[in-house]
């Protein structure tokens, strides 16, 4: 497995684990572009995505000018 330039704004951040990318994967979420906008409460709904994933897409998206919604 290759490592993940954190710095990509087509990936989503490695920060957030395992359960987290998957149900963001599966829910459509593929990369951090498409999460700009996305409801907080939208995202915290799906299984895996908690207090923490949440709070790192946000950093990571507040780092490219970006934020949920």
């Amino acid at each position: 497995m290759t490592e993940r330039d954190p710095s990509s704004a087509t990936e989503l951040p490695r920060g957030i684990g395992a359960p987290a990318t998957r149900a963001l994967t599966a829910a459509g979420h593929t990369t951090l572009e498409a999460l700009a906008g996305v409801p907080r409460a939208e995202l915290a709904a799906l299984h895996g995505v908690g207090p923490k994933a949440l709070r790192v897409l946000q950093e990571a998206l507040e780092e490219r000018g970006l934020t949920l919604g």
